[in-house]
């Protein structure tokens, strides 16, 4: 499998600004700039989308997990927070509120700590990464 992105970008780092498409278009040409970035500025940012990619990951290859252990989630909402320090990703924090019926708290535990390890983004990222796991 293949998924592909587009970025253009025009000008300088600092004014110029770009866009974002994705092949299936739920981005299509959405606005990413210096101030997106690394102030407040209406838009997207790599970092935005790379905590979005983490957490969804996350929360997919959780549910499988999960499932192979006899478990079908209610729900698993799932914060991440991408750090850029020196021009460096230097962490990425989960933070996972689930809804799991039957499980117990340390079948849970390890299901979110195997599913942490093994998502595909999670496996890509050179970084540390974080987990908080809460049962609701």
């Amino acid at each position: 499998m293949k998924r592909k992105a587009t970025a253009v970008w025009i000008g300088s780092g600092k004014e110029g600004n770009g866009h974002l498409t994705t092949q299936s278009n739920v981005l299509s040409k959405t606005q990413y700039s210096f101030n997106s970035r690394f102030a407040e500025g209406i838009g997207t940012n790599p970092e935005e989308l790379v905590a979005a990619a983490h957490a969804g990951c996350f929360s997919m290859k959780l549910s499988f997990v999960l499932g192979e252990a006899g478990f079908t989630p209610a729900e698993l909402a799932t914060d991440c927070i991408i750090t850029l320090e020196n021009g460096a990703i230097t962490s990425s924090e989960l933070m996972l509120k689930a809804k799991v019926p039957g499980i117990s708290k340390e079948k849970f535990l390890e299901c979110a700590e195997n599913a942490k390890a093994n998502c595909p983004i999670s496996k890509s990222l050179n970084t540390n990464i974080s987990l908080t796991a809460d049962l609701i």
